[in-house]
Formats: C-alpha cells, structure tokens, sequence
C-alpha cells in the first residue's frame, strides 16, 4: 500500500471559481462534514485495492447509467463497517468495509446501495434540505450526524450518544424532519440497487447479508433516537430487501473464482498493512494460501524488516508471476527500506506488466529519484508526466515532479533551458501545494512559475488558474 494521502476539501475543478456561493458553500461543507471520519483518519491510496473495487463498480455504475460520470471510489483508513456518498462524483469506503465482507458481493451490494443514492437525486435533495435550515452551524451539525449515525450503524462506538449530543441546542424538530426525510431515500436506494443488481446478473444476497451484520451490531446499541437514524430500523428494511432479493432470477449466481481470489488478496493486503502484526500473522496463521502468504509478508516487514519478509514475496511472485502488485509490494519495501536501487527493479517490472496505474509509475519515480543518479531524470519526468495525467490532484506526483525538473535546471548550462526548467519546477511545486490546500504557497509558486514562462502558454495559464483560485466564502 503505498501511502495514506490526507484528505483535502478543495473543489475538483480549478477553472470555475466563480461558482454561486451558495451553492458552493453548501457543497463545501458536506465536502468537509460528511466524510468527517475520512478527514480524521486519512484516505488510502493504493493501485491494487482501488483496481479491485473500480472492477466491482464498473457494471454497476453503467446499469445506473453512471459510466461517465467518472465517479471516484476512496478508502478510508477505518476499520469498522462503512460507506458514503457526498456527491454525484465521490464515494467513500472505510477499508473495514472490505476486511470484514467475506465474498465480493458483499461489496458489491454496498455499491449499488449507494449508486442507489447518487440515481435518486437523494444527494441534490440533502444540499436543498440543508440549504433552507435556520443557519450554517445546523447545517453543519445536520450534515455531522447523518455521517456519524452512519458511522455507529456500522459499528463506532457509544453510537446512541450521538444522538443526544447533537439534540442538546433546541432544534429537535428540525433534527426529526431531517432525519425522517433521509429514511424514505435508504428504502428507495435499496430498490435501486436491486434494479443495478439484476441488471448486471448478479445476485442481491451480498447486500442482504450486510444488513444482517448492520442488524446484529445495533441489537447491542441501547437509547437510539429511531428518527435520528439514518436508515429505516433493521427488522424493516431487511424484510422488505428480502423480498426482492429472493425474488430475482439471480438469487443463486456466484461470484467468480478469480473475483474472490482477488477479494481475499486484497482483506489479506489491508490486515498486514492495518491490523497490528502480530494480530494479523494470528489471523492467517493457518491460511496457506497466496492470501495467506501476502499477510505474513506485510506483517512480517512491518514487524521484523524487509529481509525478513523477502522469502515470502519472493513466493508470491514465483506463485503467480503476472500479478504486479506483488512486484510492487517488494519494491515498495525495498525503498521504504533506503535500498532506493534495489527498488527500481521490481518497480519497472510491476509498470511493465500494468503501465495504467499511476500510483505504481509514482513510486518508482520516487525511488529513481532517491538514488540521486541524474541518468534518471528524463525517465522520472516521462513516467510522472503519463502518471499525473491518470492522477491530476496527486500532490506526491507534483512534488516528485518539481524535484525533477529543478535538477535539469541545476544540470543544464544554457539559461534559456535552466530558466525553462525551474518554472516548470515552481510550477509543479504550485500544484503541489494547491492539492494539499496550502493556498498561500501555492500562489507564490504560481507566481515564481509565470515569471519565468511566456505569456498564454498552457503552463502560464494553468498558474493563472492558481492565482485566480478564491475560496467559496459565506454570505453574512
């Protein structure tokens, strides 16, 4: 897994500031409210955990009529059961979601759940909701709850004081409306995702068996406000998703073998990387299989160090050659490790066999770059130029970038060229700071940047679009 990348609450377009403000406000905050615990916990990038689920989604998102809306699945790094949408263009899953769900259709079912949401409008309606509430701080408390109900639903801890925290104020009537509101779109998504699930020939089982753990886990949860809930009590909403998924034509369909060996690879992937090692070696100690070696691998670095855990890499890859996360599991420990060199190998092997993802060609940019050897240099910006192109808002990418480029300048003797080099340099180092929200340095790099490049150029305007970046403000 190759990082954790601190979540940031910026706009995804950076060429339309002058947005209403209302309307930006509004988005604003559910960008920042809603995935609060996303925010508190950091997101989890990584190519192979990402592959998997944007596989689950595709057929879901095309029955929906959502294939090109381009709609980003994060990671949360959490380990309880739980996901979320805030937007026509990003869902949210806590890790949990997949450690704990025993067969991809659990995950599935989760997806078209909230595909459901996304088709229904339910996302526009909840902005309109907010956006008529007595002011932006019960706006903001609204917005909290649904996420943080969401959250005990799935298994946060003291889940039934939050409700009594968040009608500590007096606005308990508009607290019961609000909530009455989002049961009815649970429901409505439920059928949705049944109508995605049938049309993609795949069974609905999955989803129910969520319910059944969402169930258990609440039969424990004492003092729960029934209207402060953000999905329509248990024993109802199971009983009327039973209905419809035992009724389908695909009750009984599988998922592929191939499908659930990927699945077990990648619960295996986040208990080494999440779990404590010793907790996650005690987990697979009997599991023999690849999951069960990919466990002990990452366990096992992260207990002992990176030869200790060589011989089980080492036999995943003999075990199933093609598969390029194995490479890049060994290179990113090798580099992790200060054995930048070592690294490369792997690294390129892992982009030979799957040049698309972008996060594996970033980090063998990183470890070319950690070697200090400038007969790397072209190559890191030709990987990283292709990578960013996958991965707009990587600021790891900009930063590897503007590392690059400021060593051509410092390499090249023609000052026209090394001119050239270093506002490509200030200007990488400008995206970087922009995608990690730091405006302030962001527009003085933009600025050092456009200093040095002339005038109308697709590099000079893309640091205008920095300068002229406002942040959306509050009417008083």
């Amino acid at each position: 897994m190759p990082f954790l990348a601190k979540l940031t609450a910026l706009p995804s377009s950076r060429r339309r500031p002058t947005v209403s403000r209302v309307a930006a406000t509004v988005g604003l905050i559910a960008g920042l409210i809603v995935p609060s615990i996303a925010e508190a916990r950091g997101v989890i990038r990584d190519a192979e955990t990402e592959g998997l689920i944007r596989d689950y989604a595709a057929p879901i998102f095309r029955s929906a009529g959502l294939g090109s809306q381009n709609i980003k699945i994060h990671i949360v790094n959490d380990k309880n059961f739980n996901a979320f949408v805030v937007d026509g263009h990003n869902m949210f899953f806590n890790a949990g979601t997949l450690m704990i769900s025993k067969t991809p259709n659990q995950v599935i079912g989760v997806i078209a759940h909230e595909t459901g949401h996304i088709t229904g409008g339910h996302l526009a309606r909840l902005r309109s909701q907010v956006a008529r509430m007595q002011s932006t701080a019960l706006a903001l408390q609204l917005l909290g709850l649904a996420a943080m109900v969401g959250g005990g639903l799935a298994g946060v801890p003291n889940a039934g004081q939050i409700g009594m925290g968040a009608m500590a104020g007096g606005q308990d009537a508009a607290m019961r409306s609000f909530m009455a509101y989002r049961q009815t779109e649970e429901s409505s998504a439920d059928q949705a995702a049944m109508t995605f699930l049938n049309a993609t020939g795949q069974s609905g089982r999955g989803m129910l068996q969520t319910f059944d753990v969402l169930a258990d886990k609440l039969r424990g949860i004492q003092g729960i406000n029934p209207y402060l809930m953000s999905h329509p009590l248990p024993q109802t909403r199971i009983a009327q998703l039973r209905a419809l998924v035992e009724s389908s034509p695909h009750y009984d369909v599988e998922d592929s073998p191939e499908l659930k060996h990927r699945h077990n690879l990648v619960r295996a992937k986040l208990s080494g990387f999440l779990e404590k090692p010793d907790a996650a070696l005690n987990r697979y100690r009997q599991d023999e299989t690849l999951a069960g070696d990919y466990a002990r691998a990452i366990a096992t670095y992260r207990k002992s160090g990176v030869d200790a855990a060589m011989p089980y890499i080492d036999k995943l890859i003999a075990a199933q050659p093609n598969w390029p996360y194995f490479y890049e599991i060994k290179g990113q420990f090798l580099f992790e490790s200060g054995r930048g060199k070592e690294a490369i190998g792997p690294l390129r092997q892992a982009v030979a066999i799957a040049p698309h993802e972008a996060l594996i060609q970033i980090m063998l940019s990183q470890a070319m770059l950690s070697t200090e050897d400038n007969r790397y240099l072209d190559e890191v910006i030709r990987n990283l130029r292709k990578a960013l192109v996958q991965e707009p808002q990587s600021a790891m990418g900009y930063r590897q970038l503007a590392m690059a480029y400021g060593r051509k300048g410092d390499l090249t003797k023609s000052s026209g060229a090394r001119r050239n080099f270093l506002s490509r340099a200030s200007l990488a180092s400008a995206e970087a700071y922009f995608y990690e929200g730091r405006l302030r340095e962001a527009k003085m790099m933009a600025k050092r940047a456009q200093n040095g490049l002339s005038g109308g150029t697709p590099q000079w305007l893309r640091a205008q679009d920095i300068l002229d970046f406002q942040m959306p403000t509050r009417k008083k």
